[in-house]
């Protein structure tokens, strides 16, 4: 039984990245779509139907995406493993040897490199193989059912965000308060992604307010030009 009881930030990267994705678009394609619908003139119904849609759609889509992503990862990991057993089996010596050289080259003598190699392979040789040649292990494992729920929900909450502010909020209002909401909550994704992650809470909060306020910016120039034309 492993005695190792540490938490590392790259154990979270699997659902972390899909979690923040997930809400990040959420946000970020709901408020455009919001405030760039505002920007035309339409009603606040009108605004909340167009909302729902693309939060519908979102969904969907994510859930759809990351399911098809990251299960090409999967097959892809799947490939490799079965090719690296096969190889095991038809050439075992070989494949010692190719053990051995990689941990030569991360600075082990020749001697004990082919000893470390060795119990390890007796231990499991495919294992030791996925994760020293292959750069596979249980953390960076692909799991598409955990990636679509993760991007799909997080989607959805994300996207009502905007939506609430929308309701909330005067009509003659909608893009400036759908926009600094968003903005607002963005800066909060971004920090609390970052703390997760372990990485600096103002890089973080920064980029991701930053690409939310050029979506925001672009849509609601889209939607102004409409609404003048018509």
């Amino acid at each position: 039984m492993s005695t190792n009881s540490e938490t590392h930030y790259a154990e979270r990267i699997g659902w972390l990245r899909a979690a923040v994705l997930g809400a990040n678009d959420g946000i970020i394609s709901t408020a455009s779509l919001v405030v760039g619908v505002a920007a035309a003139h339409a009603a606040r119904g009108n605004v909340l139907i167009a909302g729902v849609a693309g939060l519908v759609a979102g969904t969907m889509s994510m859930a759809a995406g990351e399911y098809v992503s990251v299960s090409s990862q999967a097959d892809t990991e799947k490939a490799d493993l079965a090719r690296e057993m096969r190889e095991l089996e038809e050439d075992h010596e070989f494949e010692l040897k190719e053990l051995a050289s990689i941990y030569v080259d991360r600075g082990l003598e020749p001697q004990l490199a082919k000893q470390v190699a060795a119990q390890l392979m007796a231990h499991d040789a495919l294992a030791a193989h996925a994760r020293d040649e292959l750069g596979l292990n249980e953390i960076h494992t692909a799991r598409p059912i955990q990636a679509a729920l993760a991007s799909a929900v997080t989607f959805a909450v994300g996207a009502t965000l905007p939506l609430i502010i929308t309701l909330l909020s005067p009509e003659r209002l909608i893009v400036p308060v759908v926009a600094g909401g968003s903005l607002v909550c963005l800066a909060l994704l971004g920090t609390l992604a970052a703390r997760a992650g372990g990485a600096d809470i103002a890089v973080g909060a920064t980029r991701v307010t930053l690409w939310g306020a050029l979506a925001m910016v672009a849509t609601a120039g889209v939607g102004a030009l409409f609404g003048t034309a018509v």
